[in-house]
């Protein structure tokens, strides 16, 4: 199962899904990232936050989703629309979720501030990917409606 995490820069939002997901996922189960613009260099504060939760992004970089190595089954969009972002419409029979997260590189103030922006976003990314891999997937897999509806429903879900 692939699954592809897009937002509009592939920098820092959909980059720390794909790492998160990659680290806890099961085998068979591979995320990727991707973005309608992307901006062609990864956040350092991301890498940065990634690292200190030892969680590897070798081989990771910041790509279109025209590049994609496979045809996502899942796709997840990251970006937070409530603040003004376009959030790309990826055109495919796949199964869409949107799990909107503020945009912790457009935060301005205080390291602290920045700081604690990027951690509240891995922290929500990490509980929607922890929920996600908690499903009866198995069992899901062969009911796509009941699988969206999860997904949904783990949009919502605040770390």
């Amino acid at each position: 199962m692939n699954v592809l995490f897009l937002c509009t820069g592939n920098s820092c939002r959909s980059l720390i899904s794909e790492a998160v997901f990659n680290r806890l996922a099961p085998g068979g189960w591979h995320a990727i990232s991707a973005g309608s613009q992307p901006t062609g260099k990864l956040n350092e504060r991301a890498l940065a936050l990634l690292a200190a939760k030892g969680i590897p992004t070798g081989g990771y970089y910041s790509k279109s989703w025209d590049e994609l190595p496979v045809t996502p089954d899942i796709v997840v969009t990251v970006c937070a629309s409530a603040a003004g972002e376009t959030c790309p419409a990826y055109l495919g029979p796949v199964l869409r979720t949107h799990w909107g997260v503020d945009d912790p590189s457009h935060v301005v103030g205080t390291e602290e501030a920045i700081g604690a922006a990027f951690e509240k976003a891995y922290a929500i990314l990490r509980a929607r990917i922890a929920a996600f891999l908690a499903l009866p997937l198995d069992e899901l897999a062969a009911d796509r409606a009941r699988l969206k509806a999860e997904l949904d429903r783990i949009g919502r879900i605040e770390a």
